[in-house]
């Protein structure tokens, strides 16, 4: 579980771009890259579903 944490922790930041050098090669070196690029995937699709809720509601008001 402290390993899904920090592999979310280390994508959000990447996201945010925030995320410093010596931290994104540690996370390489402690996750799987398969791992980060699943919980990405998945934010992203979360970030894409939030926008267009908010459209969608902003625009039916």
């Amino acid at each position: 579980m402290q390993q899904l944490i920090s592999a979310l922790q280390s994508v959000i930041a990447a996201f945010f771009g925030v995320q410093s050098e010596n931290k994104r090669h540690a996370d390489f070196k402690q996750h799987s890259p398969l791992s980060i690029i699943i919980i990405a995937i998945m934010l992203f699709i979360i970030f894409v579903a939030a926008i267009y809720g908010v459209v969608t509601w902003v625009l039916n008001t």
